[in-house]
């Protein structure tokens, strides 16, 4: 493990999205739980290059699984983290913890 890459915002809710949904985190299951968690709409394309993106930096790692006939026997692309990838995530929200404490009187108690 080299130097962990620092994330954006939207980098971290896509992994902590993978993570949500698990074993079957493929895409439309992820932009679905990133939408229904953070309230926010998300392309599919902003949600495909991302993924794409992390897994270039070696922060997930993906594998084709065999189609369905309900999808017309196309394979479907499912995302894991990396132990990279679960250590830049560590990392962020670990910098956003430590920047947040100390503003509790100016921005309230974050849930």
């Amino acid at each position: 493990m080299g130097k962990l890459p620092s994330l954006g915002e939207f980098e971290v809710i896509v992994l902590m999205a993978v993570l949500h949904v698990g074993d079957e985190a493929f895409g439309s299951a992820i932009r679905d739980d990133l939408e229904a968690r953070s309230g926010r709409p998300a392309s599919r394309g902003a949600v495909y290059i991302t993924l794409d993106r992390l897994e270039e930096k070696g922060l997930l790692r993906s594998t084709l699984r065999d189609g369905t006939s309900a999808r017309g026997l196309r394979p479907r692309r499912y995302f894991t983290l990396t132990p990279d990838g679960t250590a830049a995530l560590r990392s962020s929200l670990t910098l956003v913890a430590r920047m947040h404490r100390g503003l509790e009187g100016a921005l309230g108690k974050l849930a």
